[in-house]
C-alpha cells in the first residue's frame, strides 16, 4: 500500500481505520525484507502526523516496531525532542520507542529520556516509562538499580510500581518504602 493511502487512513475520524493504517505499518517494519527506504516512509509520516496517532493504543502499535527499528543505528535526537514536547503522546512515543533499542541491548537511551519524563505529570507517561524502565532490567539490572536508587523516592507511585515488578520482594520493599 503506498504511504500516501495508508497516510489517508491515519486521516480518518475512526479510529479503527487509524489502526488499520499504523497495523500495516507494524506489519511491514517486522519483515526483514522491507527496504531502508520504505522503512524511512513509515518513520517519517509517524512522525510527521503524531496528531493522528491519539491515543495510547495507536502509539503501542505504531512505535514499537516503526520507529525503534528504524532507529536502531541512527541518531536518536528525535526520541529526545518528542520527550520534551507538551503533547502527551509525544511524550509516550519517545519513550515507548527504546523498545526496540533495549531487545537489542541497548538501554542508555531509555535511561536518558527517562530522566526527563520522571517527574512528569501523566499517568500514561508514569505508566510506559515504568514498563521500558522494567524492561530495561531485564538487559541491565545493575543500570536499572541504580537509575531507581537516585529516583525512587521523588517518582511517582504508578511509574514506580511498574519499574520494580520484576525485582525481588525485599527489593520492591525497599525502594516502595523510600
Amino acid at each position: 500500500m503506498p504511504i500516501k493511502e495508508i497516510e489517508k487512513l491515519l486521516e480518518s475520524p475512526v479510529h479503527e481505520y487509524r489502526v488499520a493504517g499504523i497495523s500495516i505499518m507494524d506489519k511491514l517494519s517486522r519483515i526483514n525484507k522491507t527496504t531502508g527506504e520504505r522503512r524511512k516512509e513509515m518513520f517519517d509520516l509517524i512522525i510527521r502526523r503524531t496528531d493522528r496517532i491519539n491515543n495510547w493504543d495507536l502509539v503501542e502499535l505504531a512505535v514499537l516496531h516503526v520507529t525503534g527499528r528504524y532507529l536502531l543505528g541512527k541518531s536518536r535526537k528525535v526520541l529526545y525532542k518528542l520527550a520534551k514536547s507538551k503533547d502527551l503522546r509525544e511524550r509516550r512515543i519517545s519513550i515507548v520507542s527504546t523498545a526496540h533499542f533495549i531487545r537489542h541491548g541497548e538501554v542508555d537511551d531509555t535511561f536518558k529520556i527517562a530522566e526527563l519524563l520522571v517527574k512528569d505529570k501523566h499517568d500514561l507517561i508514569h505508566k510506559a516509562t515504568g514498563w521500558m524502565l522494567r524492561f530495561t532490567g531485564d538487559k541491565d539490572k545493575k543500570k536499572l538499580l541504580a537509575f531507581l536508587d537516585k529516583h525512587a523516592s521523588t517518582m511517582p507511585c504508578t511509574l514506580l510500581r511498574y519499574s520494580i515488578e520484576k525485582l525481588d520482594k525485599a527489593k520492591k520493599k525497599y525502594y516502595m518504602n523510600l
